[in-house]
């Protein structure tokens, strides 16, 4: 058995094959999924697994060089934004970009794959980009 967090075997199998610069998205159940983007579907019902507890298990696994949130998320303020503020100053995130949420939805199209949480607060979506240990 894996000794990291990470225990599912698609999100652990989608992690392992990113490379520089691939983008996995991790979003609220609402978050649209556009067609041909391998979704990871982990939600079970609102609120499980939430948001927080799902990207801290990826960031576990995953290098970050930088991150996309949808203005629309620092206008409602969530809650996992005080997380992501946390994450993003303590340099786990990487460099920030905010575009507006129907400019996330696009960049969507470029996902590697989308993991859909149980989240149900609005805007709570992020972009993160691969980066590399070396």
């Amino acid at each position: 058995m894996k000794k990291t967090p990470l225990l599912n075997i698609a999100l652990s199998r989608v992690v392992a094959s990113l490379g520089h610069g691939d983008i996995l998205m991790i979003v609220d159940a609402g978050m649209p999924v556009p067609a041909g983007v391998e979704l990871i579907d982990l939600a079970v019902t609102h609120g499980v697994p939430d948001f927080v507890s799902v990207l801290n298990t990826v960031l576990a696994e995953m290098q970050v060089e930088s991150h996309v949130l949808a203005d629309e998320m620092r206008e409602k303020q969530p809650p996992a934004l005080t997380v992501l503020d946390t994450l993003s100053a303590a340099g786990h995130l990487g460099e920030q970009r905010l575009v507006s949420h129907e400019a996330l939805k696009q960049l969507s199209r470029n996902a590697r794959a989308i993991v859909r949480t149980g989240e149900c607060q609005p805007y709570t979506n992020i972009a993160l980009v691969s980066g590399v240990v070396f």
